[in-house]
């Protein structure tokens, strides 16, 4: 039999046992804290190698029945195993500065879409031309956006197609009929009438989906009528086309919405808003083209506008492009963001937000086109929009259970 050494590393003292006799057959360990890779051969010839690791670790030939007990894992500290509790305030506050900095963004893109979108229709009296050159440039950001991966390319099915028909419908009415009352009355005006949506939409849904308002809602609706008719009275832009255009566009708006609760019901026909709305803006491009054309012709080249600059109104031909161009940007990234923020807020938070953007909205266009306004007039303004608040808030008040 082969003879071996016993040798530990680091040495250590150990008694002198006998010095007479010999020790076999001996057996070699190593214990190294370091790491090493050791490789040897069996008494069979057969070649092993092992890797030293940590002092808790050991390495011993295939051949030997040495064993080692290992050392206990030392005891984990309370303090190591605690999670710092700063990771969930910290995303919580960046959770919270991306929503205001969305808010902003809705506001700001909404203020600059009604100056432009206001100054394009004052000098270019063909708003529905307007309206389709704004769902074009909708046209061109979402195939962009599907195009390049920025968001993810639906799969839409005929049935789907079918059901998103009526709402794209109403919603390219919708915004026709804003576009043509902000062409005829003030800014300010138009969103003080448009203040009146909360009223048609408890009856829309009372009427074609059987949800009948309670006595909060109801109360809180008298206050937005009463203050629409004080400042309507009081209105020196004030013209029937104009109101009754706003009032077209509250019933096409609520419409809409009515119909989304009625029509996409299935979960399979179920898809996020963002989607819906690119897939309706597409869709509203494609429906008012032609009409556009059929109802007042070819009026956008070059040639017709510098033809008939003298009705522009101080606008050359090069401003009122650009200015239609940034309408329609602002136009489309203002609802793109609103459905942003309903995504990541309950639908009480985004009404309460709408109903703050129409007060910054009418406050700046009021300041920035120097609209005459009397007391009554802001009275009557304050009073509806107080009512829109006031409904955004008992809205979520459920009527108690009829007990039997």
């Amino acid at each position: 039999m082969q003879s071996a050494a016993f040798t530990l590393s680091p040495s250590l003292p150990l008694r002198n046992i006998n010095h007479n006799k010999q020790w076999r057959p001996s057996l070699t360990v190593r214990f190294s804290a370091k790491p090493n890779n050791n490789e040897g051969v069996n008494s069979n010839g057969v070649s092993y190698s092992c890797s030293s690791f940590t002092r808790r670790s050991w390495c011993l030939a295939p051949s030997s029945s040495f064993k080692f007990r290992p050392l206990p894992s030392p005891p984990v500290r309370a303090a190591d195993s605690v999670v710092p509790e700063s990771a969930p305030s910290e995303n919580a506050f960046f959770k919270t500065l991306e929503l205001g900095a969305l808010f902003g963004l809705w506001y700001l893109f909404n203020i600059y879409f009604n100056i432009y979108n206001k100054q394009v229709l004052k000098a270019y009296h063909f708003p529905v031309t307007v309206t389709a050159v704004q769902f074009a440039v909708g046209t061109v950001l979402v195939t962009l956006m599907w195009g390049l991966n920025l968001y993810k390319r639906p799969k839409i099915s005929g049935a789907q197609l079918a059901a998103i028909l009526p709402l794209a419908l109403v919603h390219t009415l919708g915004n026709l009929f804003t576009n043509m009352s902000l062409g005829k009355v003030a800014v300010s005006f138009t969103h003080t009438i448009k203040a009146m949506e909360p009223f048609f939409s408890v009856v829309l849904s009372a009427m074609f989906l059987g949800e009948m308002p309670t006595p909060w809602v109801v109360g809180s609706l008298l206050p937005i009528v009463g203050g629409v008719a004080l400042a309507s009275a009081t209105e020196a832009s004030f013209n029937w086309a104009g109101f009754w255009s706003a009032m077209a566009s509250n019933v096409s708006n609520q419409s809409r919405n009515v119909l989304s609760k009625k029509v996409m019901v299935k979960k399979e026909d179920s898809m996020d808003n963002i989607t819906l709305f690119s897939i309706i803006t597409v869709m509203s491009f494609f429906l008012l083209t032609p009409v556009a054309v059929f109802m007042e012709g070819v009026k956008f080249t070059p040639a017709y506008l510098q033809s008939a600059v003298s009705i522009l109104m101080g606008l050359n031909v090069r401003q009122l492009y650009i200015r239609s161009l940034l309408a329609a940007l602002c136009f489309h990234a203002y609802q793109q963001v609103s459905y942003m923020i309903l995504q990541r807020v309950s639908p009480v938070t985004h009404s309460v937000g709408n109903c703050v953007k129409r007060v910054v909205v009418i406050v700046s266009s009021v300041i920035f086109f120097q609209t005459p306004v009397s007391p009554v007039n802001a009275l009557g303004t304050a009073i509806a929009l107080a009512g829109v608040f006031l409904y955004s808030r008992v809205k979520r008040i459920k009527p108690k259970p009829k007990t039997v």
